[in-house]
């Protein structure tokens, strides 16, 4: 049988777990939905221990598919969702739940961090606005408003750094995550103490730093009982979804796009410079020497499963998706703003609210379910518009999330942005990132160009409509007005 590879996901809703062979095929898969804590308003929170525990759950049920074979499988790499702040102590005992990448209960802080540091200073460094959803404001939070916490604290965790060090022992911080750290500078790819230093912080708060290829250690003994897994299996350092999503799609050599159509929305530009903008995200990629011009939005999958829980009557996401087919391009007039979480870039405004506008007696349940299409839709081509500011050019888009198995979704993608988008065979892209990963560092291939190579096959290609292009760009103006419009009121 040929040699295997574990790739593992941690989202916002539900943890992933996929092994794949060398070729890319997936063999099993599996997933465990855990809970987003709400305890006040701006505040998102997630325990860590209940990740371990789905992801323990997801790899015994993908390792007893006959198509398994744990003494197969040759590597293991963990992607995570990005900005948590997981204080543990000595022995990683969790002391604390998380914030995650919704919470943005550091506000106060950042005004203050930027008026006595200055945001231009910050931004020169790190390449990224100081704004609450980050790492940075959140670890200043538990020094101001859980000190007992922060005096415990060994050291602070991301997600899939966490999980790695459940499956080995031992604490990393790989690049990828980086970004959410103020004091990381971008371009030199190392901490840079003295920012550190005037916020009060220190990159001693952090692990040691590792190549997201790099391998941290091997599944313990313990480890290996709770999930089934072989003892010695190596683990690599992984790193944030995004950017795994971005090379489980292909994307990996410079000018490459990914859009992202998960439970959050957004897309990643691979570049092989620096290059920022303060609206957008900067981070490095997971491929060694590249970055990631990101755009992350809340409104993305979520919207649709949203709306099919509250609106939906039990309805199937292909029932809802017909219903939305059977209604022209520009929903008749109807605009859905889909910042049901406030909303990220380019807008960052964590008062920004959902809003459905222009409905009346004529309307349809179809009419709102394309616009929630739509609405996600803008807000990916909001972000494009933004990134083109910086004088970078994208032609086409390869998707990646469960939205790109919906053919009309991904037409009005392509509608939208006027761009070509590519579908790669499998929606497990942020898992076969991850897993190639583990296979590059543990030398089941020779490079990125041979595991991309063997493993990612685009299946569908969708071109842009020019009639429905020129309806799509006027009803972009009307959706970037009305939130211009809204925006003083959602604070109120």
């Amino acid at each position: 049988m040929k040699r295997q590879l574990l790739g593992i996901d941690i989202g916002t809703s539900a943890c992933k777990v996929a092994v794949f062979d060398e070729e890319g095929k997936v063999l099993a898969q599996a997933n465990r939905p855990y809970r987003v804590y709400y305890p006040q308003s701006g505040w998102a929170e997630q325990n860590p221990e209940e990740w371990w525990e789905a992801i323990c759950d997801a790899v015994r049920e993908v390792l007893s598919e006959e198509s398994v074979n744990a003494e197969l499988i040759k590597g293991i790499g963990v992607d995570g969702q990005s900005w948590s702040a997981i204080p543990v102590d000595e022995n990683g005992s969790v002391l604390h739940n998380t914030p995650i990448w919704m919470d943005t209960r550091a506000r106060y802080l950042c005004e203050r961090v930027k008026e006595e540091i200055g945001a231009d200073e910050i931004f020169r460094v790190a390449g990224n606005d100081f704004l609450p959803s980050y790492v940075t404001p959140k670890l200043l939070w538990f020094k101001e408003e859980r000190p007992e916490i922060f005096q415990k604290t060994s050291k602070f965790l991301q997600s899939n750094s966490y999980i790695v060090m459940k499956l080995t022992g031992e604490m990393s911080q790989e690049y990828s995550q980086c970004y959410g750290l103020h004091f990381f500078h971008m371009e030199k790819r190392t901490y840079d103490s003295a920012l550190a230093e005037k916020m009060g912080l220190s990159p001693e708060l952090m692990p040691k730093l590792y190549a997201c290829d790099e391998i941290v250690g091997s599944v313990t003994k313990e480890a290996a009982e709770k999930t089934g897994l072989k003892a010695g299996t190596p683990v690599v350092a992984g790193g944030l979804d995004a950017a795994c999503g971005a090379l489980g799609a292909g994307v990996y050599r410079p000018g490459e796009t990914q859009e992202q159509g998960g439970q959050a929305g957004g897309m990643s530009i691979c570049t092989d410079r620096a290059l920022s903008h303060k609206a957008l995200i900067l981070g490095t990629h997971v491929v060694p020497g590249l970055w990631l011009l990101q755009g992350g939005t809340v409104g993305g999958g979520g919207t649709l499963k949203w709306f099919r829980q509250e609106l939906g009557s039990g309805l199937s996401f292909d029932e809802l998706t017909a219903e939305a087919a059977r209604v022209s391009p520009g929903s008749d007039g109807v605009l859905f703003l889909p910042y049901m979480a406030g909303e990220r870039s380019p807008v960052w405004n964590p008062d920004a609210k959902g809003v459905f506008y222009g409905l009346s007696f004529d309307k349809t349940r179809g009419h709102m379910i394309r616009a929630v299409l739509e609405g996600v839709a803008f807000s990916l081509e909001h972000n494009l518009r933004t990134a083109a500011e910086t004088g970078i050019s994208v032609d086409s888009l390869n998707a990646m999330g469960g939205a790109s198995n919906s053919v009309l979704w991904t037409q009005i993608k392509a509608d939208v942005t006027g761009k070509t988008i590519r579908v790669p065979s499998s929606d497990t892209a942020t898992t076969l990132g991850a897993a190639i990963l583990a296979g590059v560092g543990c030398g089941l291939y020779g490079s990125y160009d041979e595991a991309v190579g063997r493993t990612i096959r685009i299946t569908r290609v969708q071109e842009p409509n020019p009639q429905n292009k020129a309806v799509y760009d006027r009803a972009m103006e009307r959706y970037l007005r009305l939130y211009e419009d809204l925006k003083e009121g959602f604070s109120v």
